[in-house]
């Protein structure tokens, strides 16, 4: 039998299954392409991996690890097509999902017909029972263990319900009620699905723990037939090691423990991408890093400052919090099969997506409606005999001819103009997001490197960056797959909490030390669950500090030694960067976190050889030049032909097989050492 070799990672998108592998003998990265299939995802992973081995005359049995992102829990939130969910929680405390904040969101603070998302679980759903702790986790009132058993009746048995969520009052500070309910609810209802929201977080805030569990249970068991359809088929195709899963804040764990806890995979594919741009920012020493992501059917962006990605502890999934660390992913539903539609005599672009059933009407399987990539087949970008390779056959004439009759006709431009439009209002939805993470920030957008990858990413970011004024748009090698190439980067990651709500002073630091010895416990049974060698171990403490009377946190890294004056000295200094000032004014800490890791070995970035002046093209065709918008002649490369130092003077065409880099006539491109395009106006390349 052969040796475990390669190392292996699959990204299942909306409209494609990017797999990649890293062999560990030679340090060839082999990358492999398929359609998604939405009725039964798990094939469409296993053709991808089964398409990966086969190509490179390998086996499935000679991976040696195995890490997997999918948005499938993500989209199951979007869709409202998750489990039927019922919440017990307290006697009198079944309207906390109803009663919710006070607070509108930001983007509809002026939006008058604003209504907000209806409750993943209706109120017959929600069933109050006997039992109370106080803030401290004292007992108040016993928790009715006969009202669990009955309440659980009801919702399984006379409302037809699968999973079942448990948040109860103060469970942050000790959870023996939650964990006796879920024993209780496991033990007479052996088929439903059971979330404890004391296993998802142990943080206060009681409306946003609801919500947390409420949506762990709500893809709990999409999530759970996925991984055990997925497992089943991968170990019949002779996989031997362990299904890993990506975090949405970074890192991988097993699929067990993404079972337990499968809320914490729901922007794991997207997280592939901003691990693998921190992995960049670092190797190439890049102080400022935007991640730009586009796919099928989304835009995904993320903040990487001085190597460390943007991060939160509290966001939101469709106007739904969620109380968990995730990456601070900004995502719009704007890809390369959104869809261009006529609202009026207005146009708009997404968040509709076509998909990859039936997809962009170019492809040719039924679709109607024009899409971003059918725009870019109007304007040349891409090439219609080239598309993937060759291996698919599409049609730029029913492109155009479907933007004629949807979008040009009725706003009486010509197909060219309509196609550009298209494009450009794409552009601009995602400069608006963009800014959102950047300039209300604090951040100069033009102080960052643009990094492009997904499908589209190389043929958007230039115009992107001449648009936002960002100095260098850098297209790593594959783009297609760098999310998966991310995922190969991924290190073991656990997050453990626990609120705090103390003063910043060193007699709290001394008494919060036991916390942390509790939760660096919990941290070794995971890494000991998960076989980390000691030597691959690493912990990092931090706390979520504020000034008092503030409502909002900033995370501090809590080194050992260091003194309260210490943390507030970071605290203030971190504060004066994200908010232009700091206060004098005592600290409090409101959360203490623990960080496990466990550091897995890692492709190294592999230089290329070098060259000088400008490659030679492998041909040309007719371009619309957004620089100067005309029709011009453009030279196409080969992006494996080209070597490092090279130059190409716009516009021009670099083609890779899964995805293609449009440039313009005021835009220049440099090769770097390792193959990755860096793409700035001319005159300012470095």
């Amino acid at each position: 039998m052969t040796d475990p070799r390669l190392k292996v990672a699959v990204d299942i998108g909306g409209t494609f299954v990017d797999a990649i592998s890293y062999d560990t003998t030679n340090g060839d990265i082999t990358v492999h392409k398929v359609s998604t299939t939405p009725a039964e995802p798990a094939r469409g992973v296993l053709e991808g991996i089964t398409g990966l081995v086969d190509g490179m005359g390998a086996d499935i049995a000679e991976i040696e690890s195995f890490a997997h992102g999918t948005t499938l829990g993500l989209n199951a939130i979007l869709q409202r097509s998750g489990a039927a969910v019922g919440i017990i929680t307290n006697e009198g405390f079944s309207d906390l999902l109803e009663i919710a904040r006070a607070a509108i969101p930001a983007a509809h603070m002026y939006d008058f017909q604003y209504q907000r998302p209806a409750p993943l679980v209706p109120r017959r759903h929600r069933l109050g029972v006997p039992g109370r702790l106080d803030a401290q986790g004292r007992e108040l009132v016993p928790l009715d263990e006969d009202a669990v058993r009955e309440a659980g009746r009801i919702l399984v048995e006379e409302h037809g319900l699968s999973s079942i969520a448990v948040c109860f009052l103060h469970s942050y500070a000790d959870p023996r009620h939650e964990q006796a309910a879920g024993r209780i609810l496991r033990e007479a209802f052996p088929g439903t699905a059971v979330s404890l929201s004391s296993d998802l977080t142990r943080e206060y805030r009681e409306y946003e723990r609801t919500s947390t569990v409420a949506l762990d249970a709500y893809i709990r068991p999409v999530l759970d037939d996925y991984i055990a359809s997925l497992e089943g088929k991968l170990a019949e195709g002779g996989l031997a090691t362990p299904l890993h899963i990506m975090r949405s804040g970074g890192g991988a764990m097993t699929a067990d423990l993404a079972k337990q806890a499968p809320l914490t995979t729901v922007l794991s594919g997207p997280a592939g991408g901003v691990v693998g741009t921190t992995f960049l920012a670092r190797e190439l020493g890049l102080p400022n890093v935007l991640s730009f992501d586009v796919g099928g059917t989304s835009v995904d962006s993320c903040v990487v400052v001085d190597g460390q990605p943007s991060e939160v502890h509290e966001a939101e999934i469709d106007g739904l919090p969620l109380l968990l660390p995730i990456f601070d992913i900004r995502t719009i539903g704007a890809g390369g099969g959104s869809i261009a539609w006529m609202d009026g005599e207005l146009l708009k672009v997404g968040p509709r997506s076509a998909g990859s059933v039936p997809g962009p009407v170019a492809y040719g399987n039924g679709g109607t409606e024009p899409t971003v990539t059918d725009a870019a087949f109007a304007l040349g970008f891409l090439d219609p005999d080239r598309f993937l390779g060759g291996q698919m056959q599409v049609s730029a004439d029913a492109a155009r001819d479907a933007i004629e009759r949807v979008v040009a006709t009725p706003l009486g431009l010509d197909k060219t103009a309509a196609a550009a439009s298209i494009l450009r209002i794409l552009v601009a939805r995602t400069v608006g997001a963009l800014r959102e993470i950047t300039i209300e920030r604090g951040l100069d957008p033009r102080e960052f490197t643009l990094l492009a990858f997904g499908g589209a990413g190389p043929l958007l970011a230039p115009m992107l960056a001449r648009e936002m004024g960002i100095r260098t748009a850098l297209v790593p090698p594959v783009p297609a797959a760098f999310s998966a190439f991310g995922m190969l980067m991924s290190d073991l990651e656990f997050e453990f909490a626990a609120t705090a709500l103390a003063p910043l002073d060193d007699e709290e630091l001394a008494i919060l030390e036991s916390t942390f010895r509790e939760l660096e416990g919990r941290a070794t049974e995971v890494l000991d669950r998960q076989e980390v060698p000691e030597e691959a171990r690493r912990i990092v403490r931090t706390l979520d500090v504020r000034y008092r009377g503030q409502e909002h946190t900033l995370s501090v890294e809590y080194r050992p030694g260091d003194t309260a004056a210490d943390v507030l000295a970071a605290f203030n200094a971190q504060h004066l960067s994200r908010h232009g000032h700091a206060m004098d004014e005592p600290g409090q800490i409101l959360s203490v976190r623990l960080r496990a890791v466990g550091v897995q070995p890692k492709p190294p970035l592999v230089r290329i050889a070098s060259g000088s002046g400008s490659p030679e093209a492998v041909s040309s065709r007719r371009l619309f030049d957004v620089a100067t918008d005309a029709w011009v002649d453009a030279a196409v490369y080969d992006r494996h032909s080209l070597l490092a130092r090279q130059t190409i003077a716009g516009p021009a065409i670099v083609e890779e097989g899964t995805s293609t880099t449009v440039f313009f006539s005021d835009q220049e491109l440099l090769v770097n050492e390792y193959g990755h395009l860096a793409i700035s106006l001319k005159g300012a390349a470095s």
